[in-house]
């Protein structure tokens, strides 16, 4: 099999169920686990928005002028709190009414520790399990990214919204009562959650209280005790026997491939 990486499809089930898209094509990771696979690099990389060849792939598969104009490229993705929309500064308005102005879920996970994050209500739980968490529990719905920002970086003054991704992957994490730690959360930030409602509308913030905790199984033989990172650019060739599936992550016996971060990468497969 030849053709352009895309990241990981993952479908919630005991355990998660992956495959690994290969230009029109996705292979079942799943029936690999254990077995020996290649990924070869052919030095080809192809921008996933225009589908020009490019040298260097920025922001996880552009091409650099497609990361210059696009509004899906720019910080305020990453930051919402600092929405160009908002600012009137947006690349792209018409984008930003589809992709911005929709329903976002502020959650709790567990991937490594407890930690809050957003994402839009169609990528629920999608997400969750690109970041490898292990339980995840939605905490507030809100009209859009720019507030779902606000909110995030309210909690987030409590609690981190990083993933330690070496012990995610080592499997470092201990079981928590996800809805206590909700409870401890919105206590602790109760006064500014309210001060967020005043400025934004009482109905901007709307509080799950009914939600249950997700938890989250992966299909991993063997997690490594050791984190090695394998990189595409520094060695074409990626192989070994395939150990498990976590997150964005392949988790060979050789080491460690983010599959997202070669987006656009041209391959060659061989198990």
């Amino acid at each position: 099999m030849q053709g352009t990486l895309s990241k990981l499809k993952s479908s919630l089930q005991a355990p998660v169920a992956y495959a690994l898209p290969l230009g029109e094509e996705r292979l079942d990771l799943n029936a690999l686990l254990g077995k020996s696979l290649r990924l070869t690099y052919t030095s080809q990389i192809f921008c996933t928005h225009c589908g020009r060849k490019t040298k260097k792939s920025f922001d996880q598969g552009y091409c650099y002028p497609c990361f210059r104009k696009l509004a899906q490229c720019d910080t305020c993705i990453v930051k919402p709190e600092n929405c160009h929309f908002d600012q009137g500064t947006c690349r792209e308005p018409d984008w930003a009414q589809n992709f911005c102005f929709q329903g976002h879920t502020v959650y709790l996970s567990n991937s490594s520790g407890i930690k809050v994050g957003i994402t839009r209500n169609d990528q629920v739980p999608t997400r969750w399990i690109d970041q490898g968490a292990v339980q995840a529990l939605p905490v507030f719905q809100v009209k859009n990214r720019f507030h779902s920002g606000l909110v995030e970086i309210t909690l987030g003054k409590y609690v981190s919204d990083k993933t330690r991704w070496q012990a995610m992957l080592k499997n470092q994490v201990d079981e928590l009562d996800m809805v206590a730690e909700r409870d401890k959360l919105l206590q602790q930030c109760q006064l500014e959650l309210d001060a967020l409602k005043d400025q934004l509308g009482e109905d901007s913030i709307v509080a799950m209280t009914g939600a249950d905790a997700v938890s989250i199984e992966y299909p991993v033989l063997e997690y490594p005790s050791k984190v090695v990172s394998l990189n595409f650019d520094k060695n074409p060739v990626v192989e070994g026997t395939l150990l498990g599936i976590k997150g964005q992550y392949l988790i060979f016996d050789t080491g460690v491939i983010n599959i997202r971060k070669y987006t656009g990468y041209e391959v060659e497969l061989a198990c």
